[in-house]
Formats: C-alpha cells, structure tokens, sequence
C-alpha cells in the first residue's frame, strides 16, 4: 500500500472518529445508530463496519481518541513542570480541550455508560494513566492529586450546564473555590 493511500485511510479512519464523537455526544452510545455516524461522516454504512466491526468498536475506538487527546495534552503541558505548577499546566490544557462541546459531552457520557463493562475497563485504564502522569509529572502526594481531579470534575460538569459563561450564584462560588485551591 502506497504512503498516499494509507494517509488518505489514516484521514479518513480521523474524520469518522470525529464524527462519531460528534454523534455520541449528542446521544450517547444507546441512542446513536450507525447510519446516523455513516452519514455525518459520509461513507457508507457497510464501511463503517469494515473499519470499526461494531458500533461498540467505533465506540470505543472514538473514545480512545479522545483518551489519547487528554492524555497528549496533559504530558505536554506538564513538560519541564513540577509540582503544582505541572498540575496546573494540565488543568488549564484539558479545561482547553473541553472547550470542544462534543468532547465534553462524549467524555461525560463514556464515563456514564460504565454499566458496560468493556467500556468501564477503557475508562479505568484511561483514568490510571491520568492519574499514574498527574502523579510522576507533579511529585505531589496523593491528596494534593485527588484535590486536581476532583476539581477537573466538577468544572467539567459546570461546563456541561454551561454555567462558565453564564453562572448563577452558586456556581460562581464553586468555581472561586476551585480557582483559590487550584492557585493555593
């Protein structure tokens, strides 16, 4: 196979990653259908299932994509960091990367659907990396890291309800106590 064909298979393989994410964001891994992927991502039905098998196989293909993206962003941002400062390098890379609606969405509901147990198992090892980089990256103690996600956490869900834009009240003072322990 030639280096131009492969490169077209590899770009193609991307865009239908992209368009299932997209998909899945919006309903999730039990109300999506193929053809609905197929046709946001312009191939055939048949060839979606040449290249994933299933739709649990493009499931999880797509969200290891998006793993992979996390997991991309936080080593960058940590390079040349230590401590607190490495954490809030990968703090500010992910809540980047969440700025993608479909990937906050479709993170959100992967973590959701873990009642799949191939899917919790993707999940689980996804988060042991995180966690096994935010720990080795920083050198901080286990509660300092668990205070990092947690917070991650909670934005995430304040971002999906839109509340960064737009907070009320409540959601203004959870995010100030996020900011003054993420900048303590």
């Amino acid at each position: 196979m030639s280096t131009s064909t492969r490169q077209t298979a590899d770009v193609r393989r991307a865009a239908v990653l992209e368009a299932a994410s997209h998909e899945f964001a919006l309903k999730g891994l039990y109300g999506t259908s193929t053809e609905d992927i197929a046709r946001t991502a312009g191939i055939s039905q048949p060839y979606l299932f040449r290249l994933f098998g299933s739709k649990k196989g493009l499931y999880l293909a797509a969200y290891q994509h998006c793993a992979d993206e996390v997991y991309a962003a936080f080593a960058e941002a940590a390079r040349g960091q230590t401590g607190e400062a490495a954490l809030h390098a990968m703090g500010e890379a992910f809540s980047e990367l969440m700025q993608n609606r479909d990937r906050l969405m479709f993170m959100l509901k992967t973590w959701a659907t873990c009642d799949d147990d191939e899917i919790c198992r993707a999940t689980r090892a996804d988060w042991r990396n995180l966690v096994d980089l935010a720990e080795q990256a920083s050198g901080e103690p286990p509660e300092i890291v668990t205070r990092f996600f947690s917070n991650g956490m909670l934005i995430s869900i304040l971002m999906s309800m839109n509340l960064l834009d737009d907070p009320e009240p409540w959601a203004s003072r959870l995010l100030a106590s996020c900011k003054r322990e993420m900048e303590a």
